[in-house]
């Protein structure tokens, strides 16, 4: 689990407080580790998929959009909440990384529900027909887009609908106006969607830090 800035027995002791993931979860992250280390960092925690998919029941979303899809574990658990006939689209520059995803996909199926969209995501965003209302969106991309993600979504989100931000705490170094770089770009993002009128939101210490926003 993300947030060792609640110290060292905290975070474990959450996230076996969570419903646990089931075997499909489980082995794509033990794959997502296997084959890219490097990167593993990038995949949402188990509690956070158990929230996200709490938060996509409660609001009884039927379309949801993911800006980042990595190897597929966070759009699983969205896609998992999704009322009957509800849909994703999964928005990814990585056709490696999404490959997993799609096997994944298929084991959990959910094929039928999501649909990859390989390209820059703003402009996936701006293709989507206008009178297209979203209900439920994630934003776990490249940091320096999320304020360009944030303003492509909000237009499109239904009144009530709710957009949730990942990594927007930088393991407690959000704080810290010495740290670099992802940091002061968050600390902006953070900021903006403080002060915009046309949400009300609450950043969470869930895993590396969850802003939810909700469109008034």
């Amino acid at each position: 689990m993300k947030g060792s800035y609640l110290g060292e027995a905290l975070p474990a002791y959450l996230s076996a407080h969570a419903t646990q993931p089931d075997q499909v979860l489980r082995d794509l992250a033990v794959e997502t580790t296997a084959l890219h280390a490097d990167f593993a960092g990038m995949q949402i925690a188990p509690e956070q998929g158990t929230f996200m998919t709490m938060l996509v029941q409660l609001t009884g979303a039927k379309l949801a959009v993911e800006v980042g899809t990595f190897t597929g574990y966070s759009s699983i658990c969205i896609a998992r909440g999704l009322a009957p006939g509800g849909r994703l689209i999964a928005c990814d520059v990585s056709e490696e990384w999404t490959s997993m995803a799609r096997k994944y996909w298929e084991r959990a199926g959910l094929t039928d529900r999501i649909e990859l969209r390989l390209g820059d995501a703003v402009e996936t965003l701006g293709a989507m027909p206008d009178d297209e209302e979203i209900d439920f969106a994630f934003i776990d991309a490249d940091k320096g887009g999320y304020p360009a993600y944030y303003e492509a979504l909000l237009p499109r989100m239904r009144p009530g609908g709710l957009i949730v931000c990942d990594n927007t705490i930088q393991g407690g170094r959000i704080t810290d106006p010495e740290a670099g770089g992802n940091v002061p770009v968050l600390r902006e993002f953070n900021d903006m969607v403080t002060a915009d009128p046309r949400v009300d939101s609450v950043l969470l210490p869930v895993a590396d830090g969850l802003t939810l926003v909700r469109k008034r």
